[in-house]
């Protein structure tokens, strides 16, 4: 085996905690939380990426607030769920590995009607392609007093997962959910403090980070998730995101998840590979919404072709930018791209689909090295198993999951 995957699989150090090697479970929503509740799913879920030796697994978007939700099934960070959290965090442990929250907020985008508000906010008023067969069509801008009381939240939530014996935070600021509205030129059309230049629009994401830190202590690791590209024109690019990541630096984050893509727009520029919209559609239960997706949905949604590491030229160049360590993630399905990751600089890499498809995959990369292949075939079924019964899965392992 090459000294990059001798590497690879040794412990390393983040922040305050020792991590058993350098694979990280990234976060895949896993549609395991029916009326908003943890279930054994999920428990099993995690307690078994652990089994299969990972380092550290993460656990997808855990909401701020109930007004910060995508759609119903999904958690927020209250009481009611503290003891399932224990309970997952206990059997993560049990299996020797550790585990990370990733804390989100959906700002306009999004199916739910907040509680206290006409309509979800984000930075700028707009057309909420999420919620318009939903009731929330039009997406507001956000206040001072929003702002300042989602960074509360955020820091509340931190607190809650810590004290619930979670090992790390991911702040979730890409994939256009709240925080990567506010980053992206596109979609923040502010002209006040928030808005304008990149020094403003990040300055909401660093006020997050700052409470963040303040509510975990400064050994706790905090990490981000943050686009290299939106991937589209007039969005967020790469010379904007290094500038993003050196910001960050400074502010005490511990690590960046290299990500891309935006969930409404273009959310295959993260994934590529075949395009699940076929899988998707029949799952929808709006039919008015079902029937937008058939005809529309492909331009979100278009087959791209799949190769390995392909963020890896964006990448490189935040590794130019910025000291702190980096998570590579983005087209890691073979010993090689493994070694290639760690030979190019990256402290950790993070992996969806290959674990999904199988969760104990580190024990094939010990065995065969470099020459390790993942059965997966990028056919992102398993983007569209979220909306079963039972949440994510492979479905190479369950051919008929759709049946």
């Amino acid at each position: 085996m090459s000294n990059e995957l001798d590497r690879l699989l040794s412990p390393a150090k983040l922040a305050g905690l020792t991590l058993r090697n350098r694979v990280i479970k990234t976060a895949t929503f896993e549609g395991m939380c029916p009326g908003g509740v943890p279930g054994d799913d999920l428990v099993n879920h995690h307690a078994g990426m652990a089994h299969g030796g990972v380092g550290l697994t993460t656990v997808a978007y855990c909401g701020v607030s109930p007004d910060g939700l995508t759609f119903p099934d999904q958690m927020w960070m209250h009481s009611g769920v503290f003891p399932q959290l224990q309970r997952l965090a206990s059997a993560v442990h049990a299996e020797g590995g550790a585990v990370s929250a990733q804390l989100a907020h959906c700002g306009y985008f999004s199916r739910n009607k907040p509680l206290n508000i006409p309509r979800p906010r984000g930075p700028s008023a707009c057309i909420n392609q999420y919620g318009v067969f939903s009731g929330v069509p039009i997406g507001g801008a956000m206040d001072s007093s929003d702002i300042a009381r989602t960074v509360a939240e955020y820091a509340a939530a931190a607190a809650f997962v810590r004290d619930a014996g979670f090992d790390a935070i991911e702040i979730h600021m890409g994939h256009g959910y709240l925080l990567s509205q506010f980053i992206s030129p596109l979609l923040n059309k502010r002209r006040d403090a928030y808005g304008g230049c990149l020094e403003n629009r990040m300055r909401f994401p660093l006020q997050v980070l700052a409470a963040v830190r303040a509510a975990v202590g400064k050994d706790f690791p905090v990490l981000a998730k943050l686009n290299l590209s939106d991937g589209l024109e007039g969005g967020l690019e790469i010379e904007e995101s290094c500038k993003a990541a050196q910001l960050l630096e400074q502010g005490g984050l511990n690590a960046i998840v290299m990500s891309g893509g935006l969930v409404s727009r273009t959310s295959m520029f993260l994934f590529r590979g075949e395009s699940p919209l076929k899988y998707m559609v029949p799952l929808e239960k709006n039919p008015w919404q079902r029937t937008a997706m058939k005809w529309f949905g492909g331009a979100s949604f278009p087959s791209m072709p799949y190769e390995e590491m392909y963020f890896l030229e964006l990448a490189r160049q935040m590794r130019r930018a910025v000291n702190m360590p980096l998570v590579y993630l983005g087209g890691v399905a073979t010993g090689q791209s493994m070694g290639q990751a760690m030979a190019e600089g990256f402290d950790f890499i993070a992996m969806g689909r290959a674990l999904l498809n199988d969760s104990h995959l580190l024990q094939r990369v010990r065995e065969q090295g470099e020459g390790w292949k993942s059965p997966c075939t990028h056919c992102n079924q398993c983007v569209a198993s979220m909306a079963l019964p039972g949440g994510i899965r492979c479905t190479l392992n369950q051919p008929n999951a759709f049946a």
